[in-house]
């Protein structure tokens, strides 16, 4: 008696089932648009971009999913069902960052220019056209590196304490306990903090270094919580290698483990700069606003970028037509800018030192 065998393919085909083609999810994709623009249009509703990407979006998932389960049975449809949430929420998270971007570069690129990164406002009213954010660039960067100074070797070893010293101690408990009080500190906090001590008690004018103080104290505990976490990775296992080689611990921290997590503390590091450079609300406390260009960060006051934006659109008292408008947008894409480069020197840093290690 002959049995019949079925071939490999046709096992396989038989394990797998039926598959949508490649390109469906994109025709389907394409027909939400369609469909919701025809909808849009049958109902007479105004256009609106948010409401038809989240109607379009609605479309493209019920669509999907019904095919899908026409096609590929429960489970496939069920597994592309969650697969397109993920992508939404990846959407969803990436969307207002990108929108923030474009949006502020199509405002401000026009104003950049070598003028306005060349010249102050010194001489130049707020209501005429001219002028520049040379002085707030300047300001923005001394203030920066000033709280860079304090913050970034107190950070780092405040986390190596943590990792290396601090297992188990309960003053290494009270220091993790403070630092994650320090992470939920709004920014005027630390300002009126610096503010009462500084100004009112010691007795110091408003000044660039009075604003860096307020910057050191929202750094620190970014970089003691980025640093803490990079070191917890670096292996025991090069911590004990040292060790049976006969190498000190303090010799083993600074040649073993802290260039291993050298390119993870820079990033730390770096996010702490962003976050530095873009605060205000301390700022205007310490710093206050200066029209002229400043190099002395301890006798007068000085403009930063987020305060430069603050006062040139509390001159264009909301006309968006105004000079000041057009000047805080140019400060705005200044300020994206320097950070990015900012990023992307720490990036470059952190993979060329990898590569030589």
């Amino acid at each position: 008696m002959a049995t019949l065998q079925a071939s490999p393919s046709d096992v396989a085909s038989n394990l797998r089932g039926q598959k949508l083609p490649s390109w469906a999810p994109w025709a389907i994709g394409v027909g939400s648009i369609v469909l919701s623009g025809l909808i849009f249009g049958l109902t007479g509703d105004s256009f609106n971009k948010a409401r038809f990407a989240v109607l379009a979006a609605l479309l493209f998932i019920v669509l999907l999913t019904g095919a899908s389960f026409a096609v590929e049975g429960r489970r496939q449809a069920v597994d592309r069902l969650f697969t397109t949430f993920v992508y939404s929420a990846f959407v969803l998270a990436v969307a207002p960052l990108f929108s923030i971007i474009y949006y502020t570069l199509s405002q401000g690129i026009g104003v950049i220019d070598g003028g306005f990164l060349t010249h102050s406002m010194f001489t130049i009213s707020e209501d005429s056209f001219g002028g520049g954010a040379y002085h707030a660039i300047i300001g923005t960067l001394i203030v920066t590196a000033i709280a860079a100074v304090f913050a970034v070797p107190i950070g780092v070893l405040t986390a190596v304490y943590l990792v290396e010293y601090g297992e188990g101690k309960r003053f290494a408990k009270a220091v993790s306990f403070f630092v994650d009080v320090m992470t939920g500190i709004p920014s005027i906090v630390a300002g009126l903090f610096i503010f009462t001590f500084w100004l009112l008690t010691l007795g110091f004018q408003k000044s660039g270094f009075a604003g860096a103080l307020s910057l050191v104290i929202l750094m620190l505990p970014v970089i003691v919580r980025s640093t803490e976490e990079i070191l917890r990775l670096v292996p025991h296992e090069l911590r004990e290698a040292s060790y049976a080689l006969g190498v000190p611990k303090w010799k083993t921290i600074t040649k073993i483990v802290l260039p291993t997590a050298f390119s993870g503390i820079v990033t730390g590091v770096m996010l702490a700069i962003a976050r530095a450079m873009g605060e205000t609300a301390p700022l205007l406390l310490l710093v206050g606003v200066q029209a002229k260009i400043s190099f002395d960060p301890f006798a007068d006051p000085m403009s930063t970028l987020p305060t430069f934006i603050y006062s040139q659109l509390g001159s264009a008292a909301g006309n968006p037509d105004a000079p000041g408008t057009a000047r805080a947008w140019g400060a705005a894409v200044t300020l994206i800018a320097i950070i990015m480069i900012f990023n992307l020197l720490a990036r470059f840093v952190g993979r060329f030192t990898r590569a030589r290690g």
